[in-house]
């Protein structure tokens, strides 16, 4: 499949980093915070995110000043109760001047390099609203690429109570990007011994 490597206007894109959670598996810690060789994993989802995207946002509900400092906009979730990443995406939506909004999780500091272009190109090739990487036979909905467009079924989703990031996906008919060349890249930590152990 072939890659685009210009972009028009209207296909330009904001990444969020979603570190919106309770980080209840790892004793109520804010996950992007903790620390992965030495740096906060925030810290190197953005550093590899960045350089892909127009523009880079983080989505969080707390320790915002500490986000702040990364230099990036910081970015609530308009829902509120900790309503889990599909809350971010929603947030990113209504805020994002791009039509295209990028999501990664702020825990899984090895993503793709390649993230991007290839969610962007699968899109761009299907015509579809919605793009997902999935690698080593699981779906990895919280990677993904949505146009703008969405937000208000993913409103009308979130306020009849879904939650479910794959079951909201599977309803907008999301393309799947096989990324199984690079299943390591969506590896993530869970709990403060995953990271531990790294």
């Amino acid at each position: 499949m072939p890659i685009p490597t210009a972009k028009e206007p209207e296909e330009l894109i904001t990444g969020v980093i979603l570190a919106g959670g309770l980080g209840t598996r790892m004793g109520g810690v804010d996950k992007g915070l903790q620390l992965y060789d030495g740096k906060a994993l925030v810290w190197h989802v953005a550093k590899r995110l960045a350089p892909q995207v127009d523009h880079l946002l983080i989505n969080a509900n707390r320790s915002t000043a500490e986000y702040a400092a990364f230099g990036y906009p910081v970015l609530a979730d308009e829902i509120t109760g900790f309503a889990g990443p599909l809350a971010g995406l929603h947030a990113a939506l209504a805020a994002a001047k791009t039509p295209l909004v990028l999501t990664a999780p702020c825990d899984s500091p090895e993503l793709p390099l390649d993230l991007v272009n290839r969610l962007y190109g699968a899109l761009r090739n299907t015509q579809a609203n919605l793009a997902i990487a999935k690698a080593g036979g699981r779906l990895h909905p919280v990677f993904c690429l949505c146009r703008c467009s969405l937000l208000a079924p993913l409103e009308a989703y979130l306020e009849g109570g879904g939650r479910k990031v794959a079951a909201w996906c599977a309803d907008m008919a999301a393309i799947e990007v096989d990324f199984s060349d690079q299943s390591e890249a969506f590896g993530n930590f869970n709990t403060l011994d995953d990271l531990a152990k790294s």
